[in-house]
């Protein structure tokens, strides 16, 4: 692919947060690391949404299919609460599911609380993006995406996407030599 500005989809999935019942910390937390990771240039596609199943289906996809964004990273909705509904979504409209990767942020969490276990976080392909599921503590944020993100630029490489390019003094991305 040669877009020179990658598209990067960011969703918060908060009742309240939506309401504005409270600042989206989760959501700037996500725009903040991303910043710090990435050298190569990219764009935040920004969404705040309320925990509303199918209107969180309609979003990724208009993220993946309309704005053509290779990465998708939600934030909220991964817990054991009723109205918590995003891995559900995220598993609705994926074609694949990477369960690595939620796999691994539920270890990476363990090291720092016990209720990690209650994290249901996932990630996921949708035609040519990524979407990978992350909790909604901005402290978790950062945890879960400094250990999943030296996978993320190879499977994009892999899907045909754009080449991010990492400030490899923060994040040093895996990529096989090739």
């Amino acid at each position: 692919m040669t877009n020179h500005t990658a598209k990067i989809g960011i969703v918060t999935v908060s009742d309240r947060a939506s309401a504005g019942i409270y600042e989206d910390l989760s959501g700037k937390a996500i725009i903040a690391t991303l910043t710090d990771y990435l050298s190569s240039d990219w764009q935040a596609e920004y969404r705040l949404i309320p925990d509303e199943q199918p209107l969180i289906e309609q979003t990724l996809r208009e993220l993946a299919d309309q704005q053509g964004c290779c990465f998708i990273v939600t934030t909220g909705g991964t817990g054991p609460a009723k109205r918590d509904v995003t891995p559900e979504a995220t598993e609705a409209v994926c074609d694949r599911m990477m369960p690595g990767f939620g796999e691994l942020m539920r270890t990476e969490s363990l090291k720092y609380v016990p209720t990690a276990i209650l994290s249901r976080q996932t990630a996921g392909l949708l035609g040519s993006s990524l979407i990978i599921n992350l909790p909604g503590k901005p402290k978790a944020i950062r945890q879960c995406l400094d250990a999943v993100f030296p996978a993320v630029p190879y499977c994009i490489d892999l899907m045909d996407g754009p080449y991010l390019e990492c400030n490899e003094q923060v994040m040093k991305p895996f990529r096989p030599k090739s």
